[in-house]
């Protein structure tokens, strides 16, 4: 049992690593946004290639986070300052942010799974055994692809809350989720 002990000491604290999940994806779900599977299709093999190792990257941390969000709960409180419709609000879009991410994942297998050939993340992980079912494969399709864009809508609201915070109520929210190597531009 020590070694397991002395392992887990070496781990980042709880808040550390959702910290770096959280600014890892931003990225992820920029290009996803400007770079559709259309695109990388128009863009050859090689775009292809990359759009899926980085989806394996992206679903990879999603479903960390919803597990760790399933097993512990939110990481963040609303603070002192947010009061009337803020507090909630707080909750509701952090508990929908993390839940949307686990539907994208579950859409994403179904995806796979509705496929009529064996699609691989990453080029390495098989989705789902294919069913070759087209008409699902199409309405997967296009669930998956709203719940994308309503998560990304909500990103955006998530960004501008906290900038809210930070501006109007002088609270420092943006501290604690920024790396300590920006707080002295907050």
């Amino acid at each position: 049992m020590a070694p397991l002990d002395a392992l887990m000491r070496r781990l980042p604290r709880r808040r550390t690593a959702l910290k770096v999940v959280h600014w890892s994806m931003l990225p992820l779900v920029i290009w996803f946004f400007v770079v559709t599977p259309e695109d990388t299709v128009r863009g050859g093999p090689w775009l292809v290639a990359l759009h899926s190792d980085l989806g394996l990257v992206f679903t990879s941390l999603s479903l960390l986070w919803v597990a760790d969000w399933m097993r512990r709960g939110l990481a963040s409180r609303p603070g002192p300052k947010l009061r009337g419709w803020a507090r909630p609000a707080h909750r509701a879009m952090h508990t929908a942010l993390i839940g949307g991410l686990g539907v994208l994942a579950l859409t994403g297998f179904g995806l796979g799974l509705t496929s009529a050939v064996m699609l691989k993340a990453g080029g390495i992980v098989p989705i789902a055994p294919p069913l070759g079912l087209p008409a699902a494969n199409e309405v997967v399709g296009a669930v998956h692809a709203a719940v994308f864009y309503a998560l990304f809508a909500l990103v955006a609201a998530h960004a501008l809350f906290h900038l809210w915070r930070h501006v109007a109520l002088n609270d420092g929210a943006l501290r604690i989720m920024m790396p300590r190597a920006l707080h002295r531009f907050l």
